[in-house]
């Protein structure tokens, strides 16, 4: 052990002081300490660049994209001269092992490097990990360290040395212009007192450590793709907690997914033993197996074991430490603690790798064998199918993205339906796919798709449910046998005929609403059609847009509709008279002109950021549609008529108990205003006289009347960190009955599937429209506690009610939940523009 500990002591001598003569360790090339100081981005880059131009023999330098900002997102990888050289072979037969290579060279196991992938500051305001990338890096390189080079030589190290530069810089400019000459370890001193939307998230505030399943974002999509060309054997996702908290390192919490295979479960008590050893030996506090789990599959830790590596997170406590703060224990934790002993388990991570590479190697390509044979799997094969084809491409392009393989099937079939929960037969449309379990990704495939979450622990870290039929809103089966498809056939091409009288665009899906805001933003005015109508023997559904020459003055109006059409793949059909065979012709009551809509997002302190972001991104990057961002503190002083729609995404609103505030609010509202609570601000909206009211657990009282005079509320003191199950739902998926004649449910068949992560329910409106309404026997899929099933039932989860000619919409779930929940964005979207039009 004393042999051991001198060991890592001379390590972190050699990478803080930098003994080595041809690279310059972190502190000569910044000029500073590591840990004294918070380092910005491009220098950080600046040194990677730098160490691989002094070994360019050990370090190649990859850039693999940019943030939203414009700052370099960046991969480095470290390898012995002789692998280095090799380095795309090793690659391609790293894929060959797990059967993804297209080429059918035969895969070599025996001898086959190892490839451990680091990934560092995901949250940009867990600063530490960056930082410790840069001794990681140099440890590996000094030529004065041997022992590095022994583990090189069968390992592969890809190093990316922030996941999330945006995040990073917005916390690190912050704090070094908050922090004095001296830090302060004071906990209530101002540089501790991260101002909003924090540095945790991007540039749209997302959390990219829940994005890699779904890529929603950016950085997460330009990543993946370099992760899936390398398909690591081992992956550690960095982060740090709250600053009183000890670092925790694997084995992971319960619970584990099914999937997850014993080799994935032993290896992390591999790692975490030798983890133990250097942290033992130095004296610092650990914890493992608890908290943090193994279950929702976009996280940095549990994606990577779904694709076959050993996933890993580890975590050290320290947000909003700065560069030193005193814990409630006394003592003080200074940035180069953190620092230190995130350098400790990069290093030790590799050295247990090295020391298991062939078993790695080896247990890897069984993972991928049984996948590629579906082994042990009670469905062989998943179907897809919609008579929107949008919806289907939707799906395909997830499927895509995480490398998962489907084919185009048709004819009838007979398998478990999602929507129903049982056995049926169904003929397919024509947009129908297959994903078979017999293929390297399959127990990717299987996750994504599960109809159930098998739980062996309901305290889980994350959502429970996220299955793809329900959150994309696409029927699905589940068939117990392989069902062979055809290769997926060429996109069909959009057509528009010419027209100088108008066009009839079908609102079926997100496309549709894409296409709108493509001609509300280009002046192009467009109605709907309140009923179904009948055009040349074709049905319209409700909500169809209609854009007439009528209104639109200027040369290129059905120019920008065929711009439109093509640009979103939506098929428009051309019309040359205002007379319907049967329905309201197009000069009746029941179709109404779109105003343009002037929209505000709420943000700032007393606002999610990330529930905020999400709405920002949704109008930015998929509505291309202009949104002003205002801050709730401003809501007393702003003009509100500059605006025609206010959006209240989840949070905490004092000022909604403002009198002053809500008056100005009443009468944006009854002047033709609309507003738009999601979450808690629906919560906070019900508290006043807003039309809504919560609606009250009766079985709670009436537990609580009818044990008055027994021992239920004793309660034992070991239960405690579980007694709060019973009113936990971390997210679950509930069906929700849809009016889908009212404008809000327009697009929908009459159910909806929400993510339900509260116990958020209300009372039927008197006085207002109950668009999505929870009737009993709702649950669908995902923990819920038996609290929280008994209430979720005959109440209302989505509605409208109207005040003067202004309205007021509610989401009690957000409809747009990470941006994944696909089949919300219509939903939000027609709140935005069809309500109260």
């Amino acid at each position: 052990m004393k042999k051991t500990f001198f060991f890592f002591v001379l390590i972190i001598y050699v990478s803080v002081n930098g003994i080595s003569q041809t690279v310059q360790s972190p502190e000569q090339f910044l000029g500073y300490k590591i840990g004294t100081r918070f380092t910005r981005h491009h220098r950080i880059v600046e040194y990677f660049k730098t160490v691989a131009l002094a070994r360019p023999d050990m370090v190649k330098i990859e850039k693999y994209g940019e943030t939203n900002e414009g700052r370099e997102l960046m991969l480095s990888y470290i390898a012995l001269p002789e692998n280095l050289k090799k380095l795309d072979a090793i690659r391609k037969n790293n894929l060959r092992i797990a059967g993804l290579s297209k080429d059918k060279m035969a895969a070599i196991t025996d001898g086959s490097p190892a490839i451990v992938w680091l990934s560092y500051n995901v949250h940009g305001n867990e600063a530490a990990s960056s930082e410790a990338a840069m001794l990681t890096l140099f440890a590996l390189v000094d030529e004065n360290n041997t022992q590095t080079k022994e583990w090189l030589k069968n390992t592969i190290v890809i190093i990316d040395p922030c996941i999330n530069p945006d995040g990073r810089d917005r916390y690190v400019n912050w704090y070094n212009t908050s922090v004095g000459k001296n830090y302060n370890v004071d906990p209530q001193a101002r540089e501790h007192q991260e101002p909003w939307p924090r540095g945790r998230t991007n540039h749209y505030n997302f959390d990219l450590n829940r994005d890699w399943a779904w890529q929603t974002q950016i950085e997460t999509q330009q990543r993946l793709v370099k992760y899936n060309e390398w398909m690591p054997q081992v992956h550690v996702d960095y982060h740090e907690q709250g600053y009183n908290a000890p670092y925790y390192f694997a084995p992971a919490s319960e619970p584990y997914h099914e999937v997850i295979t014993q080799w994935q479960r032993d290896f992390q008590n591999l790692i975490g033993r030798n983890h133990a050893k250097y942290f033992d030996a130095n004296g610092w506090l650990f914890f493992t197996k608890e908290r943090f789990d193994l279950f929702y599959p976009s996280y940095g830790d549990t994606y990577p074991m779904y694709n076959g590596a050993i996933g890993m997170a580890f975590e050290q406590g320290g947000i909003g430490a700065g560069l030193g703060i005193k814990q409630s224990s006394g003592d003080t934790l200074t940035f180069v603690d953190r620092v230190t002993h995130h350098f400790t388990t990069s290093l030790s991570t590799i050295e247990t790798s090295s020391k298991n590479a062939q078993r790695l190697i080896d247990e890897y390509k069984k993972f991928f064998d049984d996948n590629r044979n579906a082994k042990n799997e009670e469905y062989k094969t998943y179907i897809v199918t919609s008579k929107e084809a949008n919806k289907i491409d939707a799906v395909k392009k997830l499927l895509d993205r995480n490398g998962i393989e489907y084919s185009t099937v048709s004819g009838k079939i007979k398998g478990y339906r999602y929507f129903t929960g049982k056995e049926e037969e169904a003929q397919l449309d024509e947009n129908a796919i297959a994903v078979s379990m017999y293929q390297s990704r399959s127990s990717l495939a299987k996750v994504l798709f599960e109809q159930k979450s098998k739980l062996s622990d309901s305290a889980t870290y994350d959502i429970t449910a996220w299955s793809i039929p329900y959150a994309y809103g696409v029927e699905a089966y589940a068939l117990k046998e392989k069902k062979e498809g055809t290769a997926s056939p060429v996109a069909k091409e959009i057509t528009v005929d010419n027209s100088s009288y108008g066009y009839l665009i079908p609102y079926t899906s997100l496309n549709s609403v894409q296409v709108l805001a493509y001609l509300l933003k280009n002046d192009v005015k467009v109605r709907y059609a309140d009923n179904p109508f009948t055009y040349k023997n074709k049905n319209y559904d409700r909500g169809t847009l209609i854009v007439l020459k009528t209104s639109n003055v200027f040369d290129n109006w059905n120019g920008l509709v065929k711009e439109a059409a093509q640009k979103f793949n939506v098929q428009v059909d051309a019309v040359s008279t205002g007379f319907m065979d049967k329905g309201a012709d197009f000069g009746s009551p029941d179709v109404h002109l779109i105003h343009a809509p002037k929209i505000a997002v709420v943000t700032g302190d007393q606002v999610s950021a990330s529930d905020a972001g999400e709405v920002w991104n949704l109008f930015d990057q998929t509505l291309d549609y202009p949104i002003t961002q205002i801050l709730a503190s401003d809501l007393g002083r702003l003009d509100l008529k500059n605006y025609s729609v206010l959006i209240f995404p989840d949070g905490n609103y004092q000022k909604l108990s403002d009198k002053a505030i809500v008056e100005k609010l009443k009468e944006f509202e009854t002047g033709g205003g609309k507003i738009i609570a999601i979450q808690g601000a629906v919560a906070a909206f019900a508290n006043g006289d807003w039309g809504i009211k919560s609606k009250e657990d009766k079985s709670d009282a009436k537990e609580n009347k009818d044990s008055k005079d027994d021992y239920t509320a004793i309660k034992k003191f070991a239960d405690r960190d579980r007694d709060f199950l019973s009113d936990f739902i971390p997210g679950a998926i509930y069906k929700v009955d849809v009016d889908n004649t009212h404008p809000l449910g327009f697009g929908y068949p009459n159910y909806y599937y929400t993510l339900k992560q509260d116990a958020g329910i209300y009372e039927f409106l008197k006085d207002g429209w109950n668009v999505g309404v929870l009737k009993k026997d709702n649950y669908v899929a995902g923990f819920s506690g038996f609290k929280v099933k008994n209430k979720l039932k005959d109440g209302v989860l989505f509605g409208v009610t109207e005040n003067g000619s202004g309205s007021f919409v509610f989401f009690s779930d957000d409809p747009i939940f990470r941006m994944f929940w696909e089949n919300g964005k219509m939903l939000f979207s027609n709140a935005v523009f069809l309500v109260g039009e």
